[in-house]
């Protein structure tokens, strides 16, 4: 058959309006001719039609339903959309996808995927062609339907209990969703692309991992024969922004007064553990209080899934790994932190302590690497350091009591305790510093703390943020680092009413 020299029109599109996109389309099948009104150009030539979900061209003479009241034709909304990414991705060199920039991308292949809109079915509206286009991109290049569900800044957690049940955390509070997958291998198709973005797997042999999104918010998978109901995925989200001190502060997660002496610890090198139980907002904090980092100083973060985001320039972050299908090659918290000591680092931050790398985290911070910081799961000071204990004991070595305990009372300065109120309020509920020993208890004195008074209509605690009348041991170290306090900033009174 000729070829008829396209006429003159814009460069990068042909007569029918479709983008050639050059490289990104595999060459079509010789002697295939176009079919109905399917696009003959370069970026849609035809192929065989996909086996498993087969087209009917407009005008291939078969007959096409009625359009019902919505504006569909016969084929199920969900049908169209399956049919037409297969067609996409038989069409596109995939290999050459990852050449072009993501947004460059997304606007060619969008011509493409509204083009085969029209082709597949032309009575779709304006509304329903849109979200069609918006779910064929999802599906190729995104996380399919979770990506309505990540770009909501309102939701904080997402929680999928098999393809069929999706709940999220919306301003504190827990709510089902109308987002389904299509089926239990639709969603194992998602998790894979979510974990093999950063070099994981998840199978029957491996049922359980940790991972992260793109914008690095933290992803647990469990599947079969562990998950019972379906593959469970659940997603802490960190959005893009981070919150900053000032979202924190309008938040009434503290006052201007704990920030005070929180943002002078940090500048004076004291060092401070994070305490608090799940989802209430640790990482958030240490995230925060890591902007008070001088730019000029060497940081090292550890974590199990690279969540943090320092803003500093001199930042080197390190994550653990896994083993691999034969069960080698793990590294783990308590090697990286052992590591890190050797890369001359002026604080250490560790994401989580939740084992023998505690132990560790002590003796750097004894031993010259001040201002380092942790969190770990407790839910008061008290319970912090017996949890600290108990970890230095994970790690192997058999140390009397005594010793374990000088040496948490000489390592840690300052323990924040954050924790999440009934009906979702997240609050620094106590800063408490850690004075020394006597005999052999950890002698600690609260400075701040919030104290809640009762619950509202709406079913939200609600209290008030005190200053205790202590005057820190440590005030002498922030005042030798240059860091003058307000001098009422620990008398004894309420700060403020939530």
């Amino acid at each position: 058959m000729s070829r008829v020299p396209p006429p003159r029109g814009l460069p990068g599109l042909n007569p029918a309006g479709a983008p050639s996109l050059p490289g990104l389309v595999r060459p079509s099948v010789p002697g295939m001719a176009a079919q109905g009104n399917a696009p003959s150009l370069p970026a849609l030539q035809q192929r065989p039609a996909f086996s498993g979900a087969p087209s009917v061209p407009p005008n291939s003479g078969m007959p096409v339903s009625q359009v019902g009241s919505d504006g569909r034709s016969g084929k199920s909304f969900d049908e169209l959309k399956r049919v037409i990414h297969s067609k996409l991705v038989e069409k596109l060199d995939l290999s050459r996808v990852s050449e072009l920039k993501d947004e460059v991308l997304r606007r060619e292949i969008r011509l493409v995927v509204e083009r085969l809109c029209d082709t597949e079915n032309p009575l779709l509206n304006r509304m329903e062609r849109e979200r069609l286009v918006d779910e064929v991109l999802d599906e190729t290049f995104g996380f399919g339907p979770l990506e309505i569900l990540l770009k909501d800044p309102t939701i904080s957690d997402i929680m999928i209990n098999g393809p069929h049940r999706i709940y999220v955390e919306r301003r504190g509070k827990m709510e089902k969703t109308d987002v389904r997958f299509r089926d239990t291998p639709h969603l194992m198709q998602i998790i894979d692309r979510i974990v093999s973005k950063i070099g994981r797997r998840v199978d029957e042999t491996s049922p359980m991992c940790d991972a992260r999104l793109p914008d690095g918010s933290r992803v647990n998978v469990i599947i079969p024969p562990l998950a019972l109901d379906g593959p469970t995925v659940s997603i802490r989200r960190f959005g893009s922004n981070p919150l900053k001190l000032d979202d924190l502060l309008n938040f009434n997660a503290f006052t201007k007064e704990m920030a005070i002496l929180m943002e002078a610890a940090i500048k004076a090198r004291l060092n401070i553990v994070i305490s608090g139980g799940t989802g209430c907002g640790k990482t958030t904090l240490l995230n925060t209080l890591s902007s008070f980092i001088p730019g000029h100083e060497r940081v090292i973060t550890i974590e199990d899934a690279a969540e943090l985001q320092l803003q500093q320039d001199h930042v080197i972050r390190l994550e653990t790994r896994p083993p691999n299908i034969e069960g080698k090659g793990m590294i783990n918290a308590r090697d990286l932190v052992r590591n890190a000591l050797r890369m001359r680092p002026e604080r250490i931050i560790i994401g989580e302590c939740r084992g023998g790398e505690a132990l560790d985290m002590l003796q750097a911070m004894n031993t010259g690497h001040n201002g380092s910081m942790t969190t770990l799961h407790a839910n008061t000071p008290r319970d912090g350091l017996a949890r600290l204990e108990t970890m230095v004991m994970m790690s192997g070595f058999e140390m009397p009591i005594k010793a374990m305990r000088q040496q948490v009372a000489s390592s840690v300065d300052i323990i924040i305790q954050a924790n999440r109120l009934q009906g979702g309020p997240r609050k620094v509920t106590s800063i408490t510093e850690i004075v020394g020993m006597e005999q052999d208890i950890i002698v600690m004195q609260e400075v701040f703390r919030f104290r809640q008074l009762g619950i509202d209509q709406n079913g939200r605690a609600f209290g008030q943020f005190e200053c205790t009348g202590v005057r820190p041991t440590f005030v002498p170290k922030l005042e030798a680092a240059g860091i003058k306090l307000p001098s009422n900033l620990f008398q004894e009174r309420v700060l403020l009413r939530d």
